[in-house]
């Protein structure tokens, strides 16, 4: 008799029958099961015959599926795989158009099912669609479907893109080239093409060759956001992919015909929020662009290079009028020159180039100098004039600070970081602005100089100095300006005096909740508050998430959700389409019971990072969590969307467990609560200052003679 836990109650559906309500032996052969149904139903033939989710992504179910069926499961007793293949091949074939239309618009349904998908190529379907593509007689219509079934088909890794014939890719190249190719078409064509290009180098070539980057632009510019998408998509794989040579006169072409102008306009000041895809793509594009500066960063400069000393004489002529240096002995030059050195903030004085040695910035540093002094020479002159007329001690050195200065905006921009695979966070003014190092650089060597001012700073500041610029870049950044003019503004306001006041109100809540009294309460209120973010971290897991599945090969592979059941007791996912906001508990037909799981794992711990082991980016791992659940240890892999939905889940599943949370979000949280509470209980305390300790108990009375008996007077 088959045990209990191998015993699944599950529902099986005919269109035009009455549901059977059957008890699954997991142990009994798949095919002894599928005869069972028949038998029931009367139908002959159960070898043609197959079971299928009847919700959600309906795929078939096979021996190495099978054990994920859960209790209370739909299936949908259907077409086998071979045989639905064998007829869809046969009706593509049909002479009737509307029957080849039905058939390749079934088969880019059924195409996500891997089962169906390797009968199909078997039948050596996949060559099929290529034939048609390659003739093109069909409409637009037929040639959709057609299009996305064989992008369906060769996402499994079935068959091998490098297999493709050059006049294929001419055509899928073709229909991304024509003004005249219907939207839906184009879209797929587009999506082909990224994946050809992310497969080989042969296929990047190709596709180069014959994709012309004009058309990727235009398409930048419709209205269309799927289709702007993939053309982004396409580009970032292009760019990507190709040899450093290459890419450079990739920009170059990009640059001449404004690419990042044509973004600005059609994407970031669009009136449609931007998709995670596409900030995705723009942060890639970001990244790409701004680590060209990456050899410059990490170049010390070379006393050697005449180029090179020739930009440092320039710095100091465009700052000093000085006298005609030929009529002057060549002791009396080199004084002059190193006093004028000193002047412009060089440690060194008679061998500035010893300050650019170090790397980063390198000759980055000095590239930013040279370009403030060509392109705005009166703010430099300005800045180094006045600082020369200062004390010595209060004079702000434009050369140590622009050095510095050159450092923390890498920093920030993240210059020489390779882009992740799950990284979003760009910054508009990118787009709206060439050379943005240079300019931001120009903007902030003047915030500097104010805020040396304004701090009253002398030499011993100068560190201190360079926190406070760089929290006024960062702040200002943070909040997405979309262009140069309103950075300028916004950062200049955010003054030193404001900053003050941000640090001192940080300092006060500090040492108000660092009084003895004060941190007793605090612990009398943490488990309160530790049980109202238990709740709201359940709350948000029965509300569920949007998660990505990344391949090596694709970033957009497919979303699935996840969402835990209202009662707590069962974790439901499944496979979602790209516009799907909040799909119901129903739709989601996998499911886990929280009793099953046995772990929780995080970071390099989890099975899908270890199984791409040193390709991951610290990013990617940061965001990387795992459930171990059943006997056989199985598990569900996340990458989550964000560093906070991962805080969420892990501190969501914790709870489920009955473990303690420890995200840096919980700690955050309770931080904030905390403070919220003590200081509306503080509220009447205000100006009341709070001992240390308590007050000391008196001693007691030598009698109690004061006392009122009661008892007696009653009688």
């Amino acid at each position: 008799m088959p045990q209990q836990k191998d015993i699944v109650k599950i529902a099986i559906q005919m269109p035009g029958a009455y549901p059977q309500l059957i008890q699954l032996d997991q142990k009994k052969p798949l095919s002894a099961v599928i005869k069972e149904v028949c038998d029931g139903w009367n139908l002959p033939g159960p070898d043609n015959y197959a079971l299928q989710y009847a919700d959600g992504v309906q795929m078939y179910i096979t021996e190495s599926n099978r054990l994920d069926i859960k209790n209370g499961s739909i299936l949908r007793l259907t077409k086998a795989p071979g045989r639905c293949a064998d007829d869809l091949h046969k009706g593509i074939q049909s002479s009737d158009g509307g029957v080849r239309c039905d058939s390749l618009k079934e088969l880019a349904s059924i195409s996500r099912d891997v089962t169906f998908a390797q009968e199909f190529i078997n039948l050596d379907g996949h060559n099929l669609l290529v034939q048609i593509v390659e003739d093109s007689k069909e409409n637009n219509q037929i040639m959709t479907h057609t299009l996305t079934g064989f992008m369906e088909l060769m996402d499994h890794g079935i068959v091998s893109w490098e297999n493709l014939s050059a006049v294929f890719i001419k055509k899928i190249a073709g229909f991304v080239n024509a003004k005249s190719t219907e939207e839906s078409m184009q879209q797929v064509s587009l999506d082909i093409l990224e994946n050809m290009v992310l497969s080989s180098r042969k296929l990047f070539f190709q596709v180069k060759q014959e994709v012309t980057m004009e058309r990727l632009i235009a398409h930048l510019q419709v209205a269309n956001q799927q289709i702007q998408t993939k053309a982004m998509a396409l580009l970032m794989a292009l760019l990507q992919t190709a040899e450093d040579s290459d890419r450079q006169d990739m920009f170059a072409f990009l640059n001449k015909k404004n690419l990042r102008q044509y973004i600005y306009k059609n994407i970031i000041l669009s009136s449609s929020p931007v998709q995670d895809e596409m900030a995705h793509y723009l942060y890639v594009l970001q990244s790409v662009t701004l680590n060209h500066l990456e050899a410059r960063m990490k170049t010390p400069l070379d006393c050697y290079s005449q180029d090179q000393r020739e930009a440092l004489h320039d710095l100091r002529q465009a700052a000093f009028e000085t006298e005609s240096e030929n009529s002057l002995s060549n002791e009396r030059r080199r004084s002059l020159c190193a006093k004028e050195f000193k002047k412009l903030g060089f440690s060194n004085n008679s061998n500035p180039g010893q300050d650019l040695v170090r790397t980063p910035p390198g000759l980055l540093a000095l590239d930013t100098m040279h370009y403030f002094a060509t392109r705005y020479p009166d703010a430099y002159s300005r800045f180094v004039l006045e600082n020369s007329s200062r004390e010595d001690k209060h004079e702000c050195p434009f050369a140590r600070s622009s050095i510095q200065l050159t450092l923390i905006l890498c920093e920030i921009l993240r210059i020489g970081d390779t882009p992740s695979e799950t990284g979003s966070s760009y910054h508009p003014i990118f787009f709206s602005q060439d050379r943005l190092l240079e300019e931001l650089f120009c903007v902030c060597i003047q915030l500097l100089n104010k805020t040396w001012k304004e701090m009253r700073a002398t030499q011993e500041d100068f560190d201190k100095v360079m926190q406070v610029v760089k929290e006024q870049i960062t702040r200002t950044l943070a909040s997405k300006p979309t262009s140069l003019e309103l950075f300028k503004n916004k950062v200049n306001a955010l003054n030193y005096s404001e900053i003050l006041k941000l640090r001192q109100t940080e300092r006060l809540h500090q040492e108000e909740t660092l009084a003895p009294p004060v941190l007793e309460l605090k612990e009398r209120l943490k488990p309160e508050l530790l049980e109202l973010i238990r709740q709201q971290r359940l709350h948000r897991l029965c509300q569920g998430t949007m998660f990505r599945k990344i391949s090596s090969r694709r970033r957009q592979d497919k979303l699935w959700y996840c969402r835990l059941s209202p009662n707590h007791k069962m974790l439901h996912y499944g496979d979602v389409e790209e516009d799907a906001e909040n799909p119901a508990i129903e739709t989601l037909q996998e499911k886990i019971p929280v009793a099953d799981i046995k772990g929780l794992l995080t970071g390099k711990d989890c099975p899908h990072m270890k199984e791409n082991k040193g390709k991951q980016t610290k990013e990617v791992l940061d965001l990387a969590f795992s459930i171990t659940y059943d006997v056989e240890e199985c598990s569900l892999n996340f990458i989550a969307p964000s560093r906070t939905d991962f805080c969420l889940w892990t501190d969501g599943l914790s709870v489920l467990l009955g473990r303690d949370m420890s995200s840096e979000s919980m700690r955050s949280e309770l931080e904030i609560l905390l403070s919220m509470e003590i200081k509306l209980r503080l509220l009447d305390l205000e100006n009341v200052p709070i001992p240390d300790s308590a007050p000391v108990i008196p001693k007691p009375p030598s009698n109690y003679n004061f006392c009122y008996d009661f008892s007696q007077t009653e009688q």
